[in-house]
C-alpha cells in the first residue's frame, strides 16, 4: 500500500478548526479505499497572547477575513496583516516534508513556495464558479461579513454583477433567511471555507438554483490526490 498523503492545513484563524477539518476529512476519504492520508493543522493566530491577537484585527477601511478562534469566537482581522504572518509560516511549513498544503481560507493571496504543492482554495472556487458561470444570467454570493459585500468586488473579479449577502458562519446568522435575498439567482456559491454542509443544507431551502460549497470543491481536488 502506498503511505499516506501527509498535509498541513493551514487556517488563518486558529487551531483546532473542529469546524472545517473532520468534515473535509470525511468528504476526502468517502468512498476511498487506497491511499490513506495524515494531517497537522497550522493557524496564523496560533501561539499569540490575546494583545497580540487583537493587533491582527481589521480597522475601519481595512480588507477583511472572517475567522474561528480556539473558543469558537469569531474575528474580523486585517487580510494585509494576516497574509503577512501567513506567508512567513507557509515558508516554515514549506521546509518540514509535507506532500500537500492546504489553505482554508477563500481570500488569501499567498507567495510561491519551493518545496510543496499548495492547494490555494481561492483559486480552485473562483475558477471553477467562474466555469460554470460564464452563462448564467445572475450569480449569487453569500460572505461571511457585511463589510465584505463592498470589498469583495474589489478583491475578486466573475463575470457580471454577482448579487452578494453576509451571513456569517461563526456567529450563529439565520443562513436559511439571509438566503431569501438570493432566490432568484441562477448559481450560488458560499463563499468561505467555514460553511459547512449544514449551512448548505439551511441556504438550499431558501434557494431553487444549485448551491455550491466551498470546502466541498477544495475536499474534491484533495482526493484525486489520493
Amino acid at each position: 500500500m502506498s503511505k499516506a498523503l501527509r498535509i498541513a492545513f493551514v487556517t488563518i484563524g486558529e487551531t483546532p478548526r473542529i469546524d472545517v477539518v473532520p468534515e473535509m476529512i470525511e468528504e476526502i476519504l468517502t468512498g476511498h479505499t487506497g491511499r490513506g492520508l495524515d494531517y497537522v493543522e497550522f493557524g496564523v493566530l496560533d501561539g499569540l497572547s490575546d494583545a497580540e491577537v487583537d493587533g491582527f484585527r481589521a480597522r475601519d477601511g481595512e480588507a477583511s477575513f472572517a475567522t474561528r478562534r480556539k473558543s469558537g469566537e469569531e474575528i474580523v482581522t486585517s487580510k494585509h496583516r494576516t497574509e503577512a504572518r501567513l506567508n512567513l509560516i507557509l515558508k516554515d511549513i514549506d521546509q518540514k516534508g509535507f506532500d500537500l498544503i492546504v489553505l482554508l481560507c477563500t481570500g488569501t493571496t499567498i507567495e510561491p513556495l519551493q518545496n510543496t504543492l499548495v492547494v490555494e482554495a481561492q483559486r480552485i472556487v473562483d475558477s471553477t464558479v467562474e466555469a460554470l458561470a460564464a452563462s448564467c444570467k445572475q450569480l449569487g454570493l453569500i460572505l461571511p461579513l457585511e463589510r465584505q459585500v463592498k470589498e469583495f468586488a474589489e478583491r475578486h473579479v466573475f463575470s457580471g454583477t454577482p448579487k452578494a449577502i453576509g451571513a456569517s458562519p461563526y456567529a450563529g446568522d439565520d443562513i436559511a433567511e439571509r438566503a431569501l435575498a438570493l432566490k432568484d439567482c441562477d448559481l450560488v456559491v458560499m463563499h468561505c471555507m467555514g460553511y459547512s454542509a449544514a449551512m448548505l443544507a439551511d441556504a438550499r431551502q431558501s434557494i431553487a438554483a444549485p448551491v455550491l460549497l466551498s470546502r466541498r470543491m477544495v475536499a474534491g481536488v484533495i482526493r484525486q490526490m489520493l
